[in-house]
């Protein structure tokens, strides 16, 4: 189908992100959220971040206004339902996930394909709550979505060929490549990325290295951009954990049990940048190592 308009739900950091490449690609995006506040941050936050990419000659100042006046807000979730496709963005908790997709599909037009960004849930079962799981499918974006190339795309096991046609030629349109995974807990990228971090974390909950030198280790030794612990607080620790809930629940094999540590850090609300305090302490100038 001819895809257009764009239904966005959660406008948190994945949720502006994916209005931001949409409409900068000429998308008209419906960004939805419970909260106005929450879309009055995004829209400005959508502002700041095309502006950086005008001020380094990404874009030009025309493409910022023209993205900026194709994206509009509403806390109303069945406004979303005239559009050809909706991605769900909000938190990564399933029961909240089917609560919006169950409230969302008497809205819907019957040719509209439904979206979840998932990192890790169960794209079947996720479908398999709606009326038309064939037209279902897991679209992941990396973050920080303007600038990451990867997109996941998953089929649940009843997702058509035309749905799954479609949104790769969407994955193209917006200048990303898409990687195809099957439906499998947290399917490529955090079947990998998560244990590695996870692993990271029992390397300091076994005082094998501080803070500091595990992140030290990892960048210098292996190239990596950012070091695992550093990454898991830019992540958000509550969302690491739940994926490693996701592999251990889904794949019963004990390699993928959650460090304590990782627990701990979650239940003292320590949830990395966005509280402020996670394996690394961010309310001063520069962050300090917590432990």
């Amino acid at each position: 189908m001819n895809i257009q308009t764009v239904g966005v739900i959660g406008a948190g950091q994945m949720g502006n992100g994916i209005a931001h490449v949409f409409a900068l690609s000429g998308y008209e995006v419906l960004l939805n959220d419970i909260s106005q506040e929450a879309l009055n941050s995004a829209l400005s936050q959508i502002d700041k971040n095309l502006e950086r990419q005008v001020s380094r000659e990404k874009i030009s100042a025309e493409a910022r206004a023209a993205a900026m006046s194709r994206i509009r807000t509403t806390m109303k979730l069945a406004d979303l339902g005239q559009t050809d496709l909706v991605i769900e963005a909000a938190t990564e908790r399933e029961s909240v996930k089917q609560a919006i997709f169950e409230d969302l599909v008497p809205h819907l037009k019957p040719e509209t394909i439904l979206t979840s960004n998932t990192s890790s849930i169960s794209i079947t079962r996720l479908a398999s709550r709606t009326d038309r799981p064939e037209k279902f499918m897991g679209f992941h974006f990396m973050n920080p979505v303007p600038i990451m190339q990867l997109v996941e795309l998953i089929r649940g096991i009843a997702t058509d060929e035309p749905t799954y046609k479609s949104l790769l030629a969407v994955v193209e349109s917006l200048g990303k490549t898409a990687a195809s995974a099957e439906d499998f807990p947290a399917f490529i990228v955090n079947r990998i990325l998560m244990p590695m971090i996870n692993e990271a974390v029992y390397t300091l909950y076994e005082g094998v290295g501080s803070v500091d030198s595990i992140d030290k280790a990892m960048k210098l030794g292996t190239n990596h951009p950012m070091g695992p612990l550093e990454l898991a607080d830019f992540i958000g620790l509550d969302t690491c954990l739940a994926i490693m809930n996701v592999l251990h629940d889904g794949l019963a094999d004990t390699k993928y049990r959650p460090c304590p540590l990782l627990t701990k850090y979650v239940e003292a609300g320590w949830l990395g940048r966005k509280t402020g305090r996670g394996f690394y302490d961010y309310r001063g100038e520069t962050p300090v190592p917590t432990r």
